[in-house]
């Protein structure tokens, strides 16, 4: 029985792992694009917020890739010729943030502003490159001047999203000024953010046939119904979080976090809603793409054992590391 679901368990373990990517490593990258490039001590408390959980963060999209390469290596090898350029171009960012992350604590001169640029510089590039990823994805590959449209207000999106819940995360890790600085451009982000939401929710059911039959076809469209108006709720309430920070007591940081973790859910939800069962839209589907059930078996008990690994490692660091970020300091 479990042998004949395989591609679906393997599809949705590998959207599941691309959920908690981009929530915890895009708060991550969202820290690195708001860095402050005019004060230094801001900065700090910044990185300070993120040290012990931002390369543990991309163990998730080492293990979606993956997944996505030995449970569907027909798919890999798609997805891999098309995005050639911009995941090379989001590996050379990758390396240049953990570069710059690294060498800003030894460059205690004036050339750790330097670093502290290009680790910005690398969180945008990624940011940009996931998003375009991301867009061409949706749109099946397809190469024509919409589908190209639709990739730069994807990469626009999602790098206002992940600065949404890059700002969150601040809000709910640090004090002060830093808090109220990422109040400011979080809601802003948070503005941005909704906007390519909204774009895209128009955009793809115009441009691709399926996904309108599926959103606009009763009894479907009542039972989706729920998924955007619940995605205004939680921008409306985050929004109006934002607006009066400090609060008294700090009452409620959490709030713009949860809230915009809820917002990364329910866009994975709607986008699995439009596209499943496929691997890549419209191209190949889960088990058109699957390996051979011997070696899903196989896999799938390795999968077993490092998941919850995994998941039990990361509860376990942000576990010790709750509360308020402490002040940075380099040995």
């Amino acid at each position: 029985m479990i042998e004949s679901n395989l591609p679906t368990i393997f599809l949705a373990l590998m959207g599941l792992s691309v959920l908690i990517y981009a929530m915890l490593d895009g708060y991550d990258l969202g820290v690195g694009i708001l860095l402050p490039m005019d004060s230094r001590e801001q900065r700090d408390k910044m990185i300070a917020s993120i040290g012990p959980f931002w390369d543990a963060n991309e163990t998730w999209l080492v293990l979606a890739i993956g997944i996505l390469l030995i449970a569907f290596p027909t798919a890999y090898s798609l997805v891999l010729k098309e995005l050639y350029i911009p995941i090379a171009l989001m590996l050379v960012a990758l390396i240049l943030r953990g570069v710059a992350f690294d060498f800003r604590a030894k460059a205690i001169t004036r050339l750790q502003n330097r670093w502290d640029r290009l680790f910005k510089l690398g969180s945008i590039t990624t940011a940009l490159t996931q998003g375009y990823s991301l867009g061409m994805y949706v749109m099946g590959f397809e190469h024509s001047l919409h589908a190209y449209g639709f990739a730069l207000l994807s990469a626009a999106g999602v790098t206002a999203a992940y600065a949404y819940i890059g700002g969150a995360w601040l809000v709910l890790k640090t004090e002060g000024e830093v808090q109220k600085y990422a109040a400011k451009w979080g809601r802003r982000g948070g503005w941005l953010a909704a906007i390519g939401i909204g774009a895209i929710c128009i955009t793809n059911p115009m441009i691709n046939e399926s996904v309108a039959a599926r959103w606009f076809t009763l009894p479907e469209a009542i039972l989706l119904l729920p998924v955007p108006l619940m995605c205004i709720v939680l921008v409306v309430v985050v929004d109006r979080y934002l607006r009066r920070v400090p609060h008294a007591s700090d009452f409620g940081c959490w709030i713009p976090f949860t809230g915009a973790a809820s917002l990364f859910v329910l866009s994975l939800l709607g986008l699995a809603y439009s596209y499943f069962p496929y691997v890549v839209p419209n191209r190949l589907t889960a088990i058109e793409s699957a390996s051979a059930s011997e070696s899903l078996m196989f896999v799938f008990y390795g999968v077993a054992i490092v998941f919850p690994v995994i998941l039990a490692y990361t509860g376990l660091s942000y576990w010790i590391f709750r509360g308020k970020s402490t002040e940075l300091k380099y040995w």
